[in-house]
């Protein structure tokens, strides 16, 4: 029996018949929060790749890459690589006004993080999964986590966007 191969966004729409909606009609916020989800699960799915440990252990090394701190880190090494478009979606992030502040980093960060958390949701709603990974490992790699699959060192960035 031959099985059927369909996408994560195919089984949604199938399952729970959801609409399509613009994400330009979405608040900065909002790409935020659905970017923080989409940025933990390839977070999670990256160090659980890594090999079955302890989930103790495996929460420690997901929580040093998703942490407002990293993400701002991350921000910043991926400015460069923005276009136009993306750069605005960062900036309204950046530039929002969260009803939260993050434990363990400064403003500026934790509104850094939230412009990261933003762009990522955009590209995520957009179904821009390629270009959304090739960020989060550009980030990754700025920020000294191993990137499986490639064959730089640690605290490389991938091959495609090392600088000439």
């Amino acid at each position: 029996m031959e099985k059927s191969i369909i996408s994560f966004e195919e089984s949604l729409n199938q399952i729970f018949r959801l609409s399509q909606r613009d994400w330009k009609s979405y608040s900065p916020l909002t790409l935020a929060y659905i970017g923080d989800a989409a940025y933990e699960l390839v977070v999670r799915s990256l160090i659980v790749s890594q090999g079955n440990a302890p989930v103790q252990k495996l929460h420690r090394k997901v929580t040093s890459c998703v942490s407002a701190k990293a993400q701002s880190a991350m921000a910043e090494a991926i400015r460069p690589l923005l276009n136009e478009e993306e750069e605005g979606v960062y900036r309204r992030g950046r530039n929002s006004k969260p009803y939260t502040k993050a434990k363990n980093a400064s403003m500026t960060q934790y509104l850094e993080a939230t412009g990261f958390e933003a762009l990522i949701g955009y590209l995520y709603l957009r179904k821009d999964f390629m270009r959304m990974n090739e960020l989060i490992a550009y980030g990754l790699g700025a920020i000294g986590m191993p990137i499986p699959g490639q064959n730089e060192k640690q605290g490389s960035v991938p091959a495609q966007y090392a600088q000439p």
